[in-house]
């Protein structure tokens, strides 16, 4: 796996989709924009040794859950073997299924991220292919691996899936883009096993204005067509995301979903004034609604990091060299970008947050909206990680520090898996359509 880097191994629709950076210092990588991988220090690297047996076994016990993984933009790749151990050190990852058991990682939901483009049909098509490509390989995967993952529908399916001993794969929507302006289209990715739906990504859509896009909102909120997107994700019993979206939208989605809905990879505004994080009145708006925040690790986000002279000089000089960054180049000399930009982080790495600050942000959150109303969506393989958690090998670091903390034992459970559960379960009582997902992988 030498050479194999997450940037190059991501952009299968590459050609159709262009990703909106919020971050100079950075370019698209999954859901997220991300600097190249840094190595952890030695003593960072093995994960369970930091934490007692008993932690660790406390956490095994539990039923595990992220809601956000970014993972599937691997799964057609041919360098990356989910079945093999790999490590951020060599690689960049995060997630394959060697390392889910060491973690004890029992799953979550799997994303099919399309980046933000055009809004014109011929970008739409080209969207919808890549989003059902992504699907399909999702689907791959538990086909592949089906002794060791299963794909799940339901909320009750998780715990019995998790119980034979396999991983849990739901699956979600990052970025509602790809559905064009045919909202019907919803029902088709539903009949595949989608289970969460977020209208917008880093640019205002024809759904829903972003919390990134920092020019003039263009709709105040959600779209009339993003209302009746979120009126046909409640009939299909979809939870809704607000992650991404600008603060008016998630207001909106509150207002007119009939069901709670999730901030699945989301940071404080409380601990860090961001675009992208959430300040204290709209997350007790999604709490006193039944929802819930699962706290990302994506360090831009977690703090200001302030790259190094070295490293602003050096991307400097490849904007000058490029005529601009990532996103103003044509498609011809974005691979070269791409290229040149590798060998700037391998000289001069982009700084990174840390595995406290990370807490400092659940902590808040938890103290603020309490146990019930929060979880986790490290947004893993799109940009999570931090130092001292750099793949999912040290989530029984999480477990050690909430009951370090003063949670108790169901607390957590509920941090891990029940509260996401719950909201899954909720749209599901809650649904109206007849449709269902033939469970069908021969």
């Amino acid at each position: 796996m030498m050479g194999f880097s997450f940037r190059n191994g991501l952009m299968v629709a590459a050609a159709v989709t262009v990703l909106a950076a919020c971050n100079p210092d950075a370019e698209p990588s999954g859901s997220e924009i991300i600097p190249a991988a840094e190595a952890q220090s030695p003593a960072d690297t093995p994960a369970t040794s930091s934490v007692s047996q008993n932690v660790d076994a406390i956490h095994q016990g539990m039923l595990v859950m992220d809601t956000h993984l970014d993972t599937p933009a691997y799964f057609h790749n041919n360098e990356y073997d989910f079945s093999v151990r790999q490590t951020f050190e060599e690689d960049g990852t995060h997630v394959d299924l060697p390392r889910m058991k060491e973690g004890g990682l029992d799953g979550g939901f799997w994303v099919i991220f399309t980046a933000q483009g055009p809004l014109d049909e011929a970008s739409y098509d080209a969207a919808r292919n890549a989003a059902m490509l992504r699907q399909m390989s999702i689907r791959e995967l538990a086909a592949k691996y089906g002794d060791e993952v299963e794909l799940a529908f339901r909320a009750d399916d998780a715990k019995r899936i998790a119980d034979d001993g396999k991983r849990v794969v739901y699956q979600s929507m990052e970025n509602a883009y790809p559905l064009g302006t045919d909202i019907s289209l919803l029902e088709t990715f539903y009949i595949g096993g989608l289970r969460m739906v977020a209208p917008v990504h880093f640019r205002d859509n024809q759904f829903a204005d972003s919390a990134t896009d920092v020019s003039e909102a263009s709709f105040g909120g959600l779209s009339p067509l993003g209302e009746d997107l979120i009126r046909k994700a409640n009939e299909l019993g979809m939870v809704l995301d607000g992650s991404h979206a600008a603060d008016e939208t998630v207001y909106d989605m509150i207002e007119l979903s009939t069901t709670p809905i999730i901030l699945s990879h989301t940071g404080v505004d409380g601990v860090y004034d961001h675009f992208r994080n959430i300040p204290d009145e709209l997350l007790t708006a999604v709490a006193d609604d039944g929802g819930v925040i699962q706290i990302n690790a994506y360090g831009g986000y977690l703090e200001a990091l302030e790259p190094s002279a070295e490293r602003q000089e050096a991307m400097a000089a490849l904007e000058e060299r490029f005529g601009g960054g990532y996103y103003d180049v044509d498609d011809e000399t974005r691979e070269e970008y791409r290229t040149a930009r590798d060998e700037v982080d391998a000289q001069y790495p982009a700084p990174r947050s840390s595995f406290e600050k990370f807490m400092e942000h659940l902590l808040y959150a938890l103290d603020l909206v309490g146990p019930d109303h929060v979880g986790m969506g490290a947004d893993w393989d799109g940009g999570g990680g931090v130092e001292g958690m750099s793949d999912i090998t040290f989530l029984p670091k999480v477990t050690a520090a909430l009951l370090e903390a003063g949670y108790s034992e169901a607390e957590i459970e509920q941090f891990w898996s029940g509260n996401m559960l719950r909201l899954l379960r909720q749209a599901e009582e809650a649904r109206t359509s007849s449709l269902g997902s033939p469970n069908v992988l021969n």
